[in-house]
């Protein structure tokens, strides 16, 4: 027996690199019992059949897994935004955000089509909000790799962001022999366009990355408004000093959160995302 990475899942194979070799492998039988799918991604122990060839036995612990693009243990999620065309949105990109500490992955924010936007003041004023608790680069068109040539080593990452915002050109920029079908924004849908059948992950700066633009909506289905503020880090200093230990940071007194968005030391923008989901949430609940 072996152990290896899926990197790739097309047709019911899954290809699986180990010790530098690449396997074609099936998922044993015993996979439809335990209704368990292997994800690219994948840690697996594999049975070698003939050279290049064998069978998934086991699927180890994941330690995260998205259901678009389907990949496992994913250390970071790009999370792109672009400052025009889509303009720049605080709330989207605390959505996803949000999403992306639920499923306990390492955003990175990308913001995109900055030559479109000669605002140098707008741009502070947007790294002045994340720069404390998230790693924020800004690029255009000319200057992605330049930008991001240090943050892929030894990780696997896919990408994120609303549609038309350039997931498919940073990606084609980042690996150029994907050659992905990129139509910024669709003129009849105000949609990026982009069909992929099969995931893969490539090799990009001493890691890996997805072949697929990602997500672009995300819905807080699986998460508990009381769970919601753990994925706002940026408030857990303040959320020491709440009166309440279980606080939620709405309408309670005394609220450390609250306070420091009243006294500028947390940005209102990210306080009024938070509070939005929230409802969110809350209302979700109360349909169901």
């Amino acid at each position: 027996m072996q152990k290896g990475r899926i990197i790739k899942a097309l047709s019911g194979f899954y290809y699986v690199e180990s010790e530098g070799s690449l396997y074609e492998t099936r998922a044993r039988g015993l996979f439809r019992k335990t209704k368990e799918s292997p994800l690219v991604g994948d840690m697996v122990t594999f049975q070698i059949e003939n050279e290049n060839q064998g069978y998934i036995g086991e699927i180890h612990p994941r330690r995260n897994a998205l259901v678009r693009p389907p990949v496992a243990n994913i250390d970071q999620v790009l999370v792109t935004m672009s400052m025009k065309s889509p303009e720049f949105s605080y709330y989207l990109l605390d959505r996803f955000l949000a999403y992306a500490e639920a499923h306990d992955i390492e955003p990175v924010i990308v913001i995109t089509k900055t030559d479109l936007v000669q605002d140098d003041e707008y741009m502070a004023q947007i790294a002045s909000v994340y720069r404390s608790t998230y790693d924020i680069h800004f690029t255009d068109r000319d200057h992605i790799n330049e930008a991001l040539k240090d943050i892929f080593k030894d990780k696997i990452s896919v990408l994120a962001g609303q549609s038309g915002v350039g997931k498919s050109t940073l990606l084609n920029t980042l690996v150029p022999e994907l050659e992905l079908d990129t139509n910024e924004i669709s003129n009849a849908l105000n949609r990026g366009k982009h069909t992929t059948r099969h995931v893969e992950l490539v090799e990009i700066g001493g890691g890996l990355i997805a072949d697929t633009p990602g997500f672009s909506t995300i819905e807080f289905s699986e998460l508990d408004k009381h769970n919601l503020k753990f994925c706002f880090p940026d408030f857990n200093h303040y959320s020491e000093s709440c009166k309440f230990r279980e606080c939620q940071h709405m309408n309670e007194p005394k609220c450390g959160v609250k306070n420091a968005v009243a006294a500028g030391e947390l940005p209102e923008s990210r306080y009024r995302s938070y509070t939005a989901i929230y409802q969110e949430i809350e209302n979700r609940k109360a349909r169901y």
